[in-house]
């Protein structure tokens, strides 16, 4: 792998149709901006239509051809979830990159609209539902792919079963490292079974490192940290457009930064937790996010 890649390297992705959720700010605007760079289509699916026009306004004014679309998505919110899907399949016959991109960071307690803690509930149950119900025309589509997005903060991620709403107890960081868990633990056994149902599509994993993001405005020592440490979206976001585009990925791998900890760098083939690679972990959270989703996930 060249240790220096960069968007320049990046394929031309003409005839590609995309969906980044979280696309308004941040990593998930740096990569729908690129994509639609490269002549992709871009499904720009945000919670909020408000700053979604601003951050689509912004793609075009700098790249008028760019193909850019906004539709509404709150993955804290099941339904909404469902109305975005149906909206696209209504529309568009195939999906070549699904980015489950999304997410929100060490929030104060709370629960989703269907009663799940905020953060499992957002960062990895919306998207669970989200590739369920798109995983027919990802598999109809030739050589697609889905790129999860996680942290480093996996690492001390534990997936607490018998409290999973963290009604019995509730650390904010711990909480969300459970949730980035839960992001890679999906990544790899969505990608044991689309290899044994023909291979498609590829799943991968892919974290940013250390960038700064909105993501960090709930916390302040992040905030003061920023400015020191962070890379910049632009860079966190490599990762994410090299496991998306990249025609060497394989399914099952895990991009992240090739610096220091995995904070910044040039994307290259990473290692996550020994915990992520538990396949009983694994098959325990897909059968309880199928139950908790109400969607039997098929793949075969």
């Amino acid at each position: 792998m060249n240790n220096k890649w960069t968007i320049n390297q990046m394929p031309d992705q003409s005839g590609k149709v995309v969906i980044v959720t979280g696309a308004n700010s941040g990593i998930g605007f740096e990569t729908a901006r690129a994509l639609a760079h490269k002549g992709a289509v871009v499904i720009m699916a945000c919670r909020s239509l408000e700053k979604g026009e601003i951050a689509l306004e912004n793609i075009q004014n700098e790249n008028p051809a760019g193909k850019v679309v906004l539709q509404q998505i709150d993955l804290a919110d099941l339904a909404s979830v469902r109305r975005f899907a149906e909206n696209f399949l209504s529309i568009y016959d195939r999906l070549d990159i699904l980015i489950n991109n999304g997410g929100i960071m060490a929030t104060p307690y709370g629960k989703t609209v269907d009663g799940f803690e905020t953060q499992f509930g957002t960062n990895h149950l919306g998207h669970f539902l989200l590739t369920g119900l798109l995983i027919d025309l990802l598999k109809d589509t030739p050589d697609s792919r889905v790129i999860t997005v996680t942290s480093y903060a996996h690492y001390f991620g534990r997936i607490a079963f018998n409290d999973l709403n963290g009604e019995d107890f509730y650390q904010k960081w711990m909480a969300y490292g459970q949730s980035k868990l839960a992001n890679v633990l999906f990544g790899y056994e969505l990608q044991r079974r689309t290899a044994s149902d023909g291979g498609n599509p590829i799943s991968v994993v892919a974290h940013p490192g250390y960038a700064a993001t909105n993501l960090q405005h709930t916390t302040t020592f992040f905030s003061m940290l920023n400015p020191i440490m962070a890379q910049s979206p632009e860079m966190g976001a490599l990762p994410i457009l090299y496991a998306a585009t990249e025609p060497e990925i394989k399914g099952g791998e895990y991009i992240g930064p090739d610096g220091f900890l995995g904070q910044r760098g040039y994307p290259h083939k990473a290692s996550s937790s020994q915990l992520s690679h538990d396949e009983d972990t694994a098959l325990h959270l897909w059968e309880v996010s199928e139950e908790l989703t109400q969607l039997k996930f098929e793949i075969e």
